[in-house]
């Protein structure tokens, strides 16, 4: 449209006139000339209506091939995805869908929690199921942890194939958030010690934790069979969980025989861990609830969640 105007006032036309001719030469309506066109004018406009038309349809097959080939329905996809994204809050972040990835991520989603998972491989983003979050990424990469809500986020876990990768994305993770907890995957007991420098809450190596399982499942089957179904199986109506008592909890300042828990919640305390961090299993019943302090308790839906309205 530029060279058609351009070149129809160098032929004499006035501005106006000159996209005119233009518009209607390129989008073949053709209505009238609004000047006569000589032997160049008609020159010109020949040449303008291949390259306009050709341009025109160039442009058209374009878009007719990103409609086909489905770039346009992912970006819109994408789009939606980041909406989605953005109105999320205390969700939990997956970085990589390896093995150990796909195992953390289909748990999350199935206790309810909600989950955005990051990728590298396009192949393996495809495989991720329905009702979970995900996109194409370099979780190495600040922006593409912001996209994935970092900053909103409840925890992150760093689960790539890699070390290096993972001791990067924890110390990105950790100076964007310095109170988000993050759970950092190693391969190797020298990567340990990194990650946890690195700023990981809590390091886990899959081989060493899969080997004393192993173990346990050998000499104390019944036992691990009993946490595996109270922890995942679902099949049992008791669970195991942990409740942070706040500061405003009526439960705070005093022991557990005064909170009367177990006739109140009829949720049972197995143990209590402590502002600093220390654990007190089987606590007796005159130990003091601090604020800060979480319950670990077993009991059923209903019992669980009556035992957290008491700590709130």
């Amino acid at each position: 449209m530029v060279a058609g105007t351009i070149g129809y006032i160098l032929l004499g036309f006035g501005p106006l006139d000159a996209v005119y001719q233009t518009v209607t030469t390129i989008t073949t309506v053709g209505f009238r000339e609004v000047e006569p066109l000589g032997t160049a004018g008609k020159i010109f406009t020949i040449v303008l209506i291949i390259a306009g038309v050709g341009t025109a349809l160039y442009a058209f097959g374009v878009v007719l091939e990103a409609l086909v080939e489905g770039h346009l329905r992912q970006h819109l996809e994408r789009h939606r995805m980041e909406r989605e994204i953005a109105r999320m809050s205390g969700h939990t972040i997956v970085c990589g869908w390896g093995r150990v990835g796909r195992s953390v991520g289909s748990h999350l989603a199935g206790l309810g929690n909600q989950v955005v998972v990051i990728d590298k491989d396009p192949a393996r983003v495809a495989t991720v199921p329905a009702g979970i979050r995900s996109f194409n990424g370099d979780v190495t990469s600040d922006e593409v942890l912001q996209e994935a809500g970092i900053m909103r986020a409840g925890a992150l876990i760093a689960a790539i194939d890699t070390d290096a990768e993972n001791v990067y994305v924890t110390l990105s993770a950790r100076a964007l958030r310095p109170d988000l907890v993050i759970i950092a995957r190693a391969r190797t007991e020298a990567s340990e010690s990194k990650l946890l420098r690195a700023g990981a809450t809590r390091v886990v190596n899959p081989q060493r934790l899969g080997g004393q399982r192993m173990a346990a499942a050998a000499m104390q089957p019944n036992v691990v069979e009993f946490l595996d179904v109270v922890m995942h199986d679902g099949s049992l109506e008791f669970r195991l969980e942990e409740v942070p008592v706040g500061a405003g909890s009526r439960l705070a300042g005093r022991s557990l025989r005064e909170a009367e828990l177990t006739d109140s919640t009829e949720a049972l305390v197995l143990a209590l861990r402590h502002p600093d961090g220390t654990f007190m299993t089987n606590p007796p019943l005159h130990t003091r609830i601090e604020p800060g302090s979480v319950l670990i308790a077993i009991g059923t839906g209903p019992q669980l969640a009556a035992l957290r309205t008491a700590a709130r």
